[in-house]
């Protein structure tokens, strides 16, 4: 459960409403605009009761192997071996889907971080935050300005003595309420923008791009002028 939330957190944290539910299952009427992760875990659970999906997923299940029926020629069939609670079991399916997922091993390059090894505080992957009160009164630095890092330096700034954010390429930060407060990608991801977009110089639309995310704040005052613009 734990594992899914914080997947569901780093896909969908601060989603929109009008943009992140299915077309056939709207949020309810008392959600707010923007979603938080908490409240998008209980939605995708109300989806999967509504349309009995948990019927058909098998959780803590490992795949233990996938092979071609013998008759795979004519049928298309696979036959794939799996394992529940110390339990082998087989069946056959018309399809398979194999999903790999995103970003899914954590990179921990300790070698990078001289005296690592007598640090006595702790350290930890992204992947394994859960909750900010283990920040609690502590000094924290996060390495890596990308979604995780901003997210969890937030959330710990409520919590923590203080925060430092690092990152040595910059980055551009950009607000999710967009113009007229419409969300980001509802207004940036248009046919229209697009043309624009694909019809000008690239330097153009650099420069362009680059005036928009300096309106909320000068990037330059803060260091964070990305190398590559």
């Amino acid at each position: 459960e734990e594992g899914r939330a914080s997947l569901y957190k780093s896909v969908v944290s601060n989603s929109c409403k009008e943009m992140s539910c299915y077309s056939d299952f709207p949020f309810p009427e008392d959600y707010p605009n923007y979603v938080p992760n908490s409240q998008f875990l209980e939605y995708l659970k109300m989806y999967a009761n509504r349309f009995n999906l948990l019927e058909y997923i098998r959780f803590k299940t490992k795949v233990c192997q996938v092979t071609k029926c013998p008759d795979f020629t004519v049928t298309g069939q696979w036959e794939v071996v799996t394992q529940h609670e110390g339990k082998q079991q087989s069946a056959v399916f018309d399809a398979v889907m194999v999903c790999t997922g995103f970003l899914t091993n954590p990179y921990l390059p300790l070698d990078s971080f001289p005296g690592i090894n007598i640090f006595k505080g702790q350290y930890f992957h992204s992947r394994q935050y859960k909750h900010p009160d283990i920040f609690k009164d502590k000094r924290v630095l996060v390495i890596g300005m990308g979604n995780s890092g901003t997210d969890i330096a937030v959330e710990a700034s409520h919590l923590a003595k203080k925060v430092f954010l690092s990152t040595t390429g910059g980055a551009w930060v950009m607000s999710r309420v967009f113009d007229s407060g419409h969300p980001w990608d509802m207004v940036f991801t248009t046919r229209f923008q697009n043309m624009l977009r694909n019809s000008l110089p690239t330097p153009v639309v650099t420069w362009l791009m680059a005036r928009k995310m300096n309106s909320w704040f000068n990037h330059a005052n803060y260091g964070l002028i990305p190398e590559d613009r």
